[in-house]
């Protein structure tokens, strides 16, 4: 899953929203620009996901934006610049 978002922060609760949004955006994925995160969520995982950030947002004022990339999401994705893509899939060595 793909989740963009558009916090308004021109007020300290928007830049507080904004922060909550990310962290809870940190929870699921990985963060791939400033308001975009890569989630590998499975349908529970997804609808925690959403339910949180449906909690968090001003619908007046934000927005989300969900993208579901399929099972061969990843391997459509073509990443060029800073940051690399980190697998998700793959081990972690710590």
């Amino acid at each position: 899953m793909l989740v963009t978002y558009d916090v308004n922060t021109e007020t300290k609760a928007g830049r507080r929203r904004l922060r909550r949004v990310a962290r809870t955006c940190l929870d699921f994925g990985q963060r791939v620009q400033h308001s975009v995160f890569e989630c590998e969520v499975d349908p529970a995982q997804w609808a925690m996901l959403r339910a949180a950030l449906l909690g968090e947002i001003d619908l007046a004022c934000d927005s989300l934006r969900f993208y579901a990339l399929g099972r061969n999401g990843r391997s459509r994705v073509e990443h060029i610049g800073a940051k690399a893509t980190l697998d998700l899939a793959g081990s972690i060595i710590l």
